[in-house]
């Protein structure tokens, strides 16, 4: 049930990737035209295109941990023994995960102590900055998670892309 609960909740952060590169496209196609063609550059333009970055680049960070996509030293545990090569990659896995924790709650402690701010041009709390990768540290950890579960039951995690 949890790795149906994750492959669910990585595919809609793909979806939601997916959408966000094509508001990120239409943002900063309406900016090259507002500036070349009507000499009128929209003043949030350049502003939301670097927040939808954040947005897509985190959840596709996070989609990246749970499909294996992510760089590795796999060519070495390939040639460690059986024994060896679980125990390593519950170590890697686990130092993943604990990372994904600390992100979050670093990332989440920033964006409450910004929660006062704005970003003048989208008039919007500078926290919006810091909340990506605040989720997608939790995300890192509930994928990671998943792996060291699978890892215990020598299974395999089936990326969210199939």
């Amino acid at each position: 049930m949890y790795t149906r609960f994750c492959a669910a909740l990585a595919k809609l952060c793909l979806q939601i990737g997916v959408a966000g590169l094509v508001l990120l496209i239409m943002a900063v196609l309406y900016q090259v035209i507002g500036r070349y063609v009507f000499n009128d550059s929209p003043t949030w333009a350049e502003s939301g295109a670097v927040m939808l970055v954040l947005y897509v680049t985190m959840l596709g960070m996070a989609v990246g941990v749970r499909d294996a996509g992510h760089i590795g030293l796999e060519s070495l545990l390939v040639l460690a023994p059986e024994n060896v090569r679980l125990k390593m990659e519950l170590l890697i896995h686990g130092l993943v995960l604990l990372f994904g924790v600390v992100m979050a709650y670093n990332c989440g402690l920033l964006a409450q102590s910004v929660w006062d701010y704005k970003i003048p041009t989208l008039g919007i709390s500078e926290a919006f900055k810091y909340i990506p990768p605040a989720m997608a540290g939790v995300l890192v950890a509930l994928f990671s998670m998943e792996h060291i579960i699978a890892l215990m039951r020598n299974e395999e995690v089936e990326p969210a892309w199939h």
